[in-house]
């Protein structure tokens, strides 16, 4: 059963993903596009992460639940390759300081909204 709720999780979110990616496309990011929609959904993953994390951490989030969510759906959701391909698209098209901008800002505020997240809801 525990692969069930991955499998429908991660379905949900891989769906998500790509809705997202309908709604913020992208233009050619060899011609200095910003990669919005896989910002987004990194960033949105890292905040749901925290708060499935911060329910774990109050015992407020069964097994299933933990499976479905934060395994599948963030799994799904999140596209870190994705990331690292936009990256070096970015420097292929000469955009060198824009793809600096787009990984720092991409793995600071992600980091960040964790954070911040687990530090209202958690004590972290």
């Amino acid at each position: 059963m525990n692969l069930a709720w991955v499998f429908l999780g991660g379905g949900l979110g891989a769906m998500s993903r790509y809705g997202l990616a309908v709604l913020l496309p992208t233009g050619p990011l060899r011609q200095g596009h910003f990669p919005w929609s896989t910002f987004a959904a990194n960033f949105l993953a890292c905040v749901l992460l925290g708060l499935g994390v911060a329910l774990l951490s109050r015992g407020q989030l069964g097994r299933p639940a933990q499976l479905f969510l934060l395994t599948g759906f963030c799994g799904g959701f999140s596209t870190f390759s994705t990331y690292a391909v936009e990256i070096l698209e970015l420097t292929h098209g000469g955009y060198w300081t824009l793809a600096l901008f787009y990984l720092t800002v991409s793995l600071l505020s992600g980091v960040f909204s964790l954070w911040m997240v687990l530090y209202w809801l958690a004590d972290y």
